[in-house]
Formats: C-alpha cells, sequence, structure tokens
C-alpha cells in the first residue's frame, strides 16, 4: 500500500473527516466583520487555535486544510500550527490555488490559477508539514454553462495539480466544485456534476496520477438555490451516489464532500442519507468549512475570551458530522 493511499485512508478513518479552514484573509475578515469582530492576524488565529485544540480534533477531525497565512504561525504557546494539528493525530494540509480568475475565451465563467511556481511552493509546504493540499475548480450552471472550455481547463489545470503534489509526496484534494447558485433543477445539476467529474478523471488519467492517493471533494446533487424544484434530502442522497458510482473510477479510496452553501443541519442530513444509502467501497465523508465552523464562529463572536463555550460548540458540530459519515445521526441528536 503506498503512502500516499495510507494518508487517505488515515485522515478519512472511522467517519473522521476534514475541517475546512483555508479562508483566504479575505473571505476571513468578511466573515468576522459578519460577527462584529476586528480582522486582524491576531484574532483570525486565535479562533482557529481554539478549534484546532479542540478535542473532537482527536476522534472526529482527520485534516485540516489551511491557508498560507496560517500554516506559518504559532500558537499562544509558541508551538507551530502543524505541529499542534499533528499532536491532536490530524493531518495538516494546505490550499495552493491561487483564486478563480475570469476564463479567458469565456468571461462569464472562471478558471483557476496558481500553477506557475506551484512545484517551488509545494517543497515549502511539506517542509512546513503538510500532508495534504487542496486546490478548487468552480463551474456556474445556467443555459449555456458550464462550458466544455471551463469543464476542459479546469480539468486540465485540477490534474497537473494532482500530479506535482503527488510528486512532492503528498495527497491532493481534488474540488470540482458546481456551485448551488442559481434557478437549475437537480436534474440539471446531476447532469453538469457527472459531466465535470468524468473529464477530471480522464485528465487525471492522463497526466498519471495516482488515483489511490487522492481524495475527491464534489459538491452533493441539489436543486440551485433560486430553483422552484423541491427535492427531499432522499432525492439528494441517491442522486449525488448514482452520480459518484457513475463518474468516479473504483480506485479512489475516499470523497470528502463540500458543504456548498447548505446549512449545519441540512448538510449533516444528506451527508449522514448517502451514507445509509451507501453500496459502494468509497469512504464518503465531508470536508466542511462554514457548515463546522459558522454556529462556533457566532458563539465565540459574543465573547472572544470564551475558549471552552466556543470548543463544547464546535465538537458538537464535529461529532454529528461524524455520525453522519458512519449513517448513525440523527435529528434527535441535535440538541
Amino acid at each position: 500500500m503506498s503512502e500516499l493511499h495510507n494518508i487517505v485512508l488515515k485522515i478519512l478513518e472511522k467517519g473522521k473527516g476534514i475541517l475546512a479552514a483555508d479562508e483566504s484573509t479575505g473571505t476571513m475578515t468578511k466573515r468576522l466583520n459578519d460577527v462584529n469582530v476586528p480582522s486582524t492576524p491576531e484574532n483570525r488565529l486565535l479562533f482557529r487555535e481554539i478549534l484546532f485544540s479542540s478535542s473532537s480534533m482527536i476522534d472526529c477531525i482527520g485534516g485540516v486544510i489551511l491557508y498560507d497565512e496560517t500554516i506559518k504561525q504559532q500558537t499562544s504557546k509558541k508551538i507551530k500550527i502543524p505541529e499542534l494539528i499533528s499532536s491532536m493525530k490530524s493531518a495538516p494540509g494546505i490550499k495552493v490555488d491561487t483564486g478563480a480568475k475570469v476564463l479567458a475565451g469565456s468571461p462569464e465563467e472562471k478558471i483557476t490559477e496558481g500553477l506557475d511556481g506551484l512545484r517551488e511552493r509545494l517543497k515549502e509546504y511539506y517542509k512546513l508539514g503538510a500532508k495534504f493540499t487542496k486546490w478548487r475548480g468552480v463551474y456556474t450552471i445556467t443555459k449555456n454553462f458550464p462550458s466544455k472550455l471551463s469543464i476542459q481547463s479546469n480539468a486540465h489545470a485540477l490534474a497537473r495539480y494532482s500530479a506535482l503534489v503527488q510528486e512532492c509526496r503528498m495527497v491532493p484534494i481534488v474540488e470540482p466544485e458546481v456551485l448551488m447558485d442559481g434557478d437549475h433543477s437537480a436534474k440539471e445539476c446531476y447532469e453538469k456534476t457527472s459531466e465535470v467529474i468524468k473529464k477530471c478523471f480522464e485528465e487525471l488519467i492522463l497526466h498519471k496520477v495516482d488515483l489511490k492517493g487522492i481524495i475527491l471533494k464534489p459538491n452533493m446533487i441539489l436543486a440551485g438555490n433560486k430553483s422552484k424544484n423541491i427535492i427531499t434530502n432522499e432525492e439528494v442522497a441517491k442522486l449525488t451516489l448514482k452520480c459518484l458510482k457513475d463518474s468516479v473510477p473504483s480506485e479512489v479510496p475516499g470523497i470528502a464532500f463540500l458543504s456548498g452553501g447548505q446549512s449545519e443541519i441540512e448538510a449533516t442530513e444528506n451527508l449522514n442519507l448517502i451514507n445509509k444509502y451507501n453500496n459502494t467501497d468509497f469512504k464518503m465523508s465531508y470536508s466542511f468549512g462554514r457548515a463546522l465552523q459558522q454556529s462556533a464562529l457566532k458563539f465565540w463572536s459574543k465573547n472572544i475570551k470564551d475558549i471552552e463555550g466556543t470548543q463544547k460548540v464546535f465538537n458538537h458540530r464535529a461529532r454529528m458530522n461524524t455520525l453522519a459519515a458512519q449513517g448513525k445521526w440523527s435529528k434527535d441528536l441535535e440538541v
């Protein structure tokens, strides 16, 4: 069994998931502004340090995706952030793309950039303790989108990124996110997501990426947030599973869903049903940002010195999602 395959299995063992704490400084500033907390490097670090030292990290969180600022910081006790995460039996990871920019040739769509100089940056992150990385491609659904150009360009970038990451002995998270924004139906989401994922794997195979050493981070199959076509949680789970069974090669060991604008409870409930109906060999877990942190952030903002209370809120959400990743969650547990 390869070293990379082992890292994937360890990150996703026993229902563990991934905490996406890789918000850019701009995104984190917006989140803090929304809860009336000044976005200083100290406050950004304080909130993340509270999460990373929570007790649920040991039992629930197999990996943490960091941002460039955070992976280079030290805790209040002068412990390097990757060392703190490793001490909690979790793997430190790092977001390595430089963001989605306007796609030349289709200006209403986005292409993710960051391949220039990536090999050198990866070597630095590996030395800092990173075990895995993340790169996100984004796609919108409208009558004309995602275009073939967007699907091809982002798949190619995800594959080149993945090959470089594995060369540097880290696990790439491959994140093709078909956005929830719009009035499209779940059927349209299913069709476009299938097309996007299939093209990603075509490119990954072409670039000789070891599929046993990656984690796929897809969206669930949902109707658009402005859609009039309401879909049940059962339909979300069944369509999501059908999409992944038909699109993802069996060698891929793990799938960690993004929450993509769903509420905390919604994301947990859908993950739970996906695992209840899961009859594949894929480990199906979570790689949530807001759906893991939002309640904790709101609680913390009322008194940023209340570490214990904030950790209690975060621990609950992490435990709920780890139960959901094993198909063992129920609404009664949400007290």
